[in-house]
């Protein structure tokens, strides 16, 4: 019979493990959730992308709509366009620890490589409020043009482009001085921008013209090469990893379509809930995550099959998505 002591020290070894592996699993299962910012519910729906279900609700500021993770896969920011505010999320526990002022009407986000800033768009404000991660003070407002909306930051950390979605321009933001270098012309209504992984070129969305347009900006130029017709309302676009695809998400198509980046030439068109607006992909690429704002869900495309393959019912007009890398 093993003695006393040496059956606590059994079950404590047994403890330590079962919490090592609870640990384990915790993380593992953080890094595999999307966050959806409903703008008309005021929360933020948290879907594991193993079961396409949604395991927590947050309730957030007033209007949340962009998100952004943190590289670390610690801390993931909503902006509140009612609120004035950015709501700053922990990861492993699902709540709200902060929130903090970020000029007025923040819309857009997006992180610097290293995760130590964060950039919000206030689009009433025809701004750009820099903030530290750490504190959430304010580094900088960077003035750029009417009615600002996304923003994406080069793959080297060095320019972010901003849509302005009535100047019809895209503003470049040197991100080491803090300040518009140039203002690129685009066409009417600038919605979403992804820029190539190699930072080569900028992809940029334009709803309001009959079709809507997907531009091509050569960056070492800040200047449109290209542009090409798609569906009705462009709006969310994403690019693959090894840069080959776009997926561009049309509010008024109702549909994402597939677009070879060499020949920009659409080659699908995947229909998915009423008013697409922002997409995500899972870290592995095999799915992509389609906020549906008029259907209330979020659609889940099977990438290799180019179809849904899932529809997750959210909170109320479902707008930004995101997914840690």
């Amino acid at each position: 019979m093993m003695p006393k002591t040496g059956r606590r020290s059994c079950w404590s070894l047994v403890v330590a493990l079962l919490w090592w592996c609870g640990s384990i699993s915790s993380a593992a299962s953080a890094g595999s959730m999307a966050y959806v910012a409903n703008e008309k519910s005021d929360d933020v729906s948290i879907i594991d992308t193993a079961t396409n279900a949604v395991v927590r609700t947050v309730a957030v500021g007033k209007r949340p709509r962009g998100v952004a993770i943190l590289p670390d896969r610690s801390r993931v920011y909503v902006a509140n366009g009612n609120s004035d505010d950015i709501s700053v999320i922990d990861a492993a526990t699902g709540k709200v620890v902060a929130t903090w002022p970020a000029g007025v009407d923040p819309e857009g986000l997006a992180l610097s490589p290293d995760g130590t800033r964060l950039y919000a768009v206030n689009e009433n404000g025809g701004t750009v409020t820099v903030l530290d991660t750490k504190t959430g003070t304010a580094m900088a407002t960077i003035e750029v043009q009417v009615e600002p909306e996304s923003i994406a930051i080069s793959p080297n950390g060095q320019i972010a482009y901003v849509s302005n979605e009535t100047s019809n321009t895209i503003s470049v933001i040197d991100t080491a001085a803090l300040k518009v270098v140039a203002n690129i012309p685009v066409a009417k209504n600038p919605r979403g921008i992804a820029f190539s992984p190699d930072g080569r070129y900028a992809y940029v969305t334009s709803e309001q013209i009959e079709p809507g347009v997907l531009s091509v900006i050569e960056v070492a130029r800040h200047k449109v090469i290209k542009s090409i017709p798609v569906g009705e309302r462009p709006v969310g676009v994403v690019v693959s990893r090894d840069g080959r695809k776009l997926y561009v998400a049309h509010g008024r198509s109702n549909a994402v379509y597939v677009i070879d980046a060499r020949t920009l030439t659409i080659t699908t068109q995947i229909p998915v809930g009423q008013r697409a607006w922002y997409l995500a992909f899972t870290p592995d690429e095999q799915r992509l995550y389609v906020a549906c704002g008029r259907s209330d869900a979020v659609a889940v495309i099977d990438v290799a099959a180019e179809k849904v393959i899932a529809t997750v019912p959210v909170g109320k007009m479902p707008f930004g998505v995101a997914i840690p890398k």
